[in-house]
């Protein structure tokens, strides 16, 4: 129901906008195609992906791996995997959404998105160039001890 509401709201905010400016509504409306068009290639790579493990994996084997029951090492995986990986918040939402409600742990995918949004393993040669190695290494460092911070919290306040 809230998907209706918040689409007819959308409807009714764009006729409201052309009336006002059909020229900047375009304008608008073609800079959020090009963006789209930007963000297109992420999802055509993680969604099939994520589709294919969940094809192939079972949510008994989802949950040994990245359930509650995984412990330290599967929060230790899952912190690993959002370090590494270069998925922009909007898919790993969604993809950490489909993990859950097929057995992975809420303390898993607290590590797995703030390691996510917070770690650049990645892009670390690009840190180095811009605020030095010294720096670049510190911010992650950091960034994992307090993406095992959060995911401890997460864990806490789901057992409550």
């Amino acid at each position: 129901m809230d998907t209706i509401i918040f689409y007819a709201l959308a409807l009714i905010l764009l006729v409201t906008s052309l009336i006002k400016s059909k020229e900047k509504t375009l304008k608008a409306l073609l800079k959020a195609w090009r963006a789209f068009e930007n963000i297109l290639p992420q999802f055509l790579f993680v969604l099939p992906l994520v589709g294919f493990m969940l094809a192939l994996l079972s949510p008994t084997q989802i949950s040994a791996l990245i359930g509650d029951e995984s412990g330290f090492l599967g929060l230790s995986a899952s912190i690993l995997i959002g370090s590494i990986s270069l998925i922009p918040g909007f898919v790993a939402f969604p993809t950490a959404a489909l993990l859950l409600q097929n057995g992975a742990g809420y303390m898993q995918m607290g590590g797995f998105i703030s390691s996510l949004m917070m770690v650049g393993i990645v892009t670390l040669p690009i840190e180095f160039k811009y605020f030095g190695k010294k720096a670049s290494i510190l911010r992650n460092s950091l960034a994992i001890i307090f993406s095992f911070i959060v995911a401890i919290i997460i864990g806490w306040v789901v057992l409550l």
